[in-house]
C-alpha cells in the first residue's frame, strides 16, 4: 500500500499518517526531511519529534530521499516520509531536484511494504509573484499529480478531517 497524504499547513496531515502507520501494526521507519534553519523550524522539528511513539526508528534526510527509502524498505515494516515539501525545497536549494525527483518516482512502486507520503497542498491559491515561488508550487504540483498516479490511496486532509481522493482497495 502506498499513500499520499495532501493538506495545509496545520491541517492534521502529519497527525493523520502517524495514525494510519500505527494501525498497521508494523515496525514504523520514519523518514524526516526538515532541517532546522531557524528557531521557529527547530521548534517545529522538536514537536514532531514528540509527537512520534519512541519506538519507531527515525531516520533523517534532507535531500537523498530515494537511497534512505531504499535503504530502509522491508516488507515487515512501514515508511512514513514527512514532509515532500520539505524535501522538495531542500533539492531545489541544492540544485538536484530532477535527479532526485525521478529517483523517487522510479524507486516508489518497487518498494516492499507499506509507504505513507506526507506533503503540503501548495496549489489551492494564487500564482505567486516570483520566480522561485512559481517554481516550488508548480513543482510541488507536477510531483503530487505523478505520485498520486502512483499510490494506491489519497487522502487530503482539512481540520484534521481526512478525505479520501483516491483508493484502488474500495
Amino acid at each position: 500500500m502506498k499513500e499520499l497524504v495532501l493538506g495545509g499547513a496545520r491541517s492534521g496531515k502529519s497527525r493523520h499518517a502517524q495514525r494510519t502507520a500505527t494501525a498497521l501494526g508494523r515496525d514504523v521507519v520514519y523518514v524526516a526531511t526538515a532541517t532546522a534553519g531557524d528557531d521557529a523550524m527547530a521548534e517545529r522539528i522538536r514537536r514532531h519529534r514528540e509527537d512520534r511513539p519512541a519506538e519507531w526508528r527515525t531516520v533523517e534526510e534532507p535531500v537523498e530521499l530515494a537511497r534512505v527509502l531504499r535503504e530502509h524498505a522491508v516488507p515487515e515494516a512501514c515508511l512514513l516520509v514527512d514532509c515532500l515539501t520539505l524535501w522538495l525545497s531542500n533539492c531545489l536549494a541544492a540544485d538536484v531536484w530532477s535527479d532526485q525527483r525521478l529517483a523517487l518516482l522510479e524507486l516508489l512502486p518497487r518498494l516492499p511494504g507499506p509507504v505513507l507520503l506526507v506533503s503540503n497542498e501548495v496549489g489551492q491559491g494564487v500564482v505567486p509573484m516570483g520566480e522561485l515561488s512559481r517554481r516550488f508550487v508548480d513543482e510541488a504540483g507536477w510531483l503530487h499529480q505523478d505520485l498520486a498516479a502512483l499510490c494506491d490511496r489519497v487522502t487530503f486532509v482539512t481540520a484534521g478531517i481526512p478525505q479520501t481522493l483516491k483508493d484502488t482497495n474500495r
